[in-house]
């Protein structure tokens, strides 16, 4: 069984995903303690148990320890079976987390799945929804993914009810393996995004926008940002921005004007398009288990403490390992089988 220190390195919810989702791809049973030992509130959040329970149910694992607050889990797992789940994770819990940890196992299944998830899509301290499916799952394509998102209903923080739909189709039936990541330059010129806003007035997503344009474009960037007003049980805002493998967003709160939105993620894109790297800063620690389990490599301006800590869960799980080389102001990431 492998032992994993919870608290090790940044010491949250991605040691619990990223270990529990590679324990279903290699069968290896896990046992983690001292689960965010040094967050305010110690143990597993909500949605870090439904995540544990939604992976369990796809690899009909046997699992202790996988409810709120536990600090401490087991999870032995068996096959992995691809089919047609209904996932409710109850609060505004971030649907895009949750997918994290469920997609390698799908990627490994014996057929198809589908996931009609519900939950928050834009919430603070994870990926936005338009971030997953316009950065993160074209650059899992690249593997040789076949993954598609449909964004049903947006979901803000406090009462969540966003849905989406994710099909995936498992790399074993379209060939032996993922493929080792090959990313290309992309045409970094023109950025797309969407600002969207519910329950607000339709000034705030059109102020975040404009506010946005007008900082790329101050930088030499032309954009195209959509606009979208809302009606949903929750108030919030937000934009993301994305352009090739790169992308930023910001999503509004309390005391936070509408152009300070839209200028925050555009600043954060800015300085991502500036650099000569392929991927952004969050993305290449989303790419971690792809790179250890099929190879290939990538370039990121900075290395962050997340993706220290998957290097790391990762290297109780499989031979592989992950290489990163400083060349010019700039960090290679390679997956060496």
């Amino acid at each position: 069984m492998i032992e994993i220190d919870g608290s090790f390195g940044e010491g949250g919810g991605q040691i619990v995903r990223t270990a529990a989702a590679l324990s279903a791809v290699t069968g290896e049973p896990l046992h983690i303690t001292r689960i965010r030992q040094g967050r305010a509130k110690p143990g597993l959040a909500a949605q870090h148990a439904q995540a544990l329970r939604a992976l369990a149910k796809i690899c009909n694992a046997r699992t202790s320890g996988d409810t709120p607050g536990s600090s401490e889990i087991v999870f032995i797992p068996e096959k992995i079976q691809g089919s047609s789940y209904r996932i409710e994770i109850g609060t505004a819990g971030s649907v895009t987390l949750l997918m994290q940890c469920l997609l390698p196992a799908l990627l490994c299944a014996d057929r198809p799945s589908s996931l009609q998830i519900q939950g928050g899509t834009d919430v603070q301290w994870s990926p936005t929804v338009d971030y997953f499916r316009n950065v993160f799952l074209p650059a899992l394509s690249s593997f040789g993914a076949k993954v598609r998102l449909d964004i049903l209903r947006r979901g803000y923080y406090p009462r969540g009810q966003g849905e989406v739909l994710l099909t995936v189709v498992p790399a074993k039936l379209e060939a032996s393996h993922l493929r080792s990541l090959d990313i290309g330059e992309k045409d970094l010129r023109k950025v797309h995004g969407v600002s969207h806003c519910s329950n607000l007035p339709e000034g705030v997503a059109i102020r975040q926008a404009e506010s946005a344009e007008k900082a790329l474009g101050d930088a030499g960037f032309t954009s195209q940002i959509d606009r979208e007003a809302l009606h949903l049980p929750s108030l919030g805002s937000g934009i993301t921005l994305w352009s090739g493998y790169k992308g930023a967003s910001c999503l509004g709160k309390k005391g936070f004007a509408a152009e300070k939105v839209g200028r925050i993620a555009a600043e954060e894109m800015i300085a991502e398009l500036r650099s000569p790297a392929t991927v952004d800063v969050h993305l290449a620690d989303q790419l971690i288990p792809y790179l250890a389990l099929a190879g290939g490599s990538c370039t990121v301006r900075e290395i962050s403490l997340h993706t220290k800590t998957n290097i790391w869960t990762i290297g109780h799980f499989l031979d592989a390992y992950l290489e990163i080389k400083e060349e010019k102001g700039i960090f290679k990431i390679e997956g060496v089988l």
